[in-house]
């Protein structure tokens, strides 16, 4: 398993970046075999809040899952931004991720071009923004998963200030009444997408964790519009433990 710490600067962030980038070659060099000229199948991988790109590294056993797959995984650095586009602070976190760092990391690394062999998930945040880049570039996914993922933020906003101040929460998505409708709204992305041109969508969550709730609602809602959607609950709360567990189920 190689693993690849690359800095470069993004066009869409107007400054340096940070991300990892996970090979399973090992097998290769092991056993003494030629590398395949096949492209890996990619899982770009998020983080959650306060967390970058060395989380699930860090924290779980993704390398292992990885390469036991033959999975490549992309992981980038997110900041605390949801992973959204920002047009007053100029931060383009939405299109850093779905459009230039699919596209570098294809030209970079023996990655698949096709949608078929490309998927996003992530944990908490991330899985916003997985369930969120899905939605709005349903063409560069074939699939999605969330894990513990804040899907219902527009409806669960009397919980979010309690996390952290309006201020901060209106820094990323702008005037808070004005979120449900937006397009930083999953529940009105999903509304508004075409079933037959969605990808699929994997969601977990613990059923001690807070968020579930808001996961439940965002799955029936996935449901009522027809999208494809597999939803598991196991027993957890918001934690690595929880996340190590259920990426194993992603790859699957």
């Amino acid at each position: 398993m190689a693993l690849i710490k690359m800095n470069f600067v993004s066009q869409k962030l107007k400054r340096s970046v940070d991300i990892n980038v996970i090979l399973p070659i090992d097998k290769y060099i092991h056993e003494e075999k030629t590398i395949s000229d096949k492209p890996f199948r990619t899982m770009y991988l998020l983080h959650g809040i306060y967390g970058d790109c060395n989380d699930w590294i860090n924290f779980t056993s993704i390398r292992q899952f990885a390469e036991n797959k033959n999975i490549a995984v992309v992981m980038p650095s997110a900041e605390n931004r949801f992973y959204v586009d920002n047009e007053y602070t100029g931060e383009m976190y939405g299109e850093f991720i779905g459009e230039e760092l699919v596209e570098l990391t294809r030209k970079t690394f023996n990655l698949s071009h096709e949608r078929d062999d490309t998927i996003i998930a992530g944990l908490s945040m991330g899985g916003y923004g997985a369930m969120k880049l899905g939605l709005r570039k349903p063409e560069k996914f074939a699939a999605v998963a969330s894990l513990s993922g804040a899907l219902a933020m527009a409806e669960s906003m009397d919980n979010l200030l309690e996390i952290r101040p309006k201020a901060y929460w209106e820094g990323i998505f702008g005037p808070l009444d004005s979120l449900k409708g937006s397009d930083n709204d999953l529940i009105h992305l999903i509304q508004q997408i075409d079933a037959k041109k969605a990808p699929r969508f994997f969601v977990a969550c613990g059923t001690e964790d807070a968020l579930d709730p808001a996961n439940t609602y965002a799955v029936q809602q996935m449901e009522k519009h027809q999208l494809d959607v597999t939803f598991e609950q196991g027993p957890g709360g918001h934690d690595w433990v929880f996340w190590d567990h259920w990426i194993q189920r992603v790859l699957e």
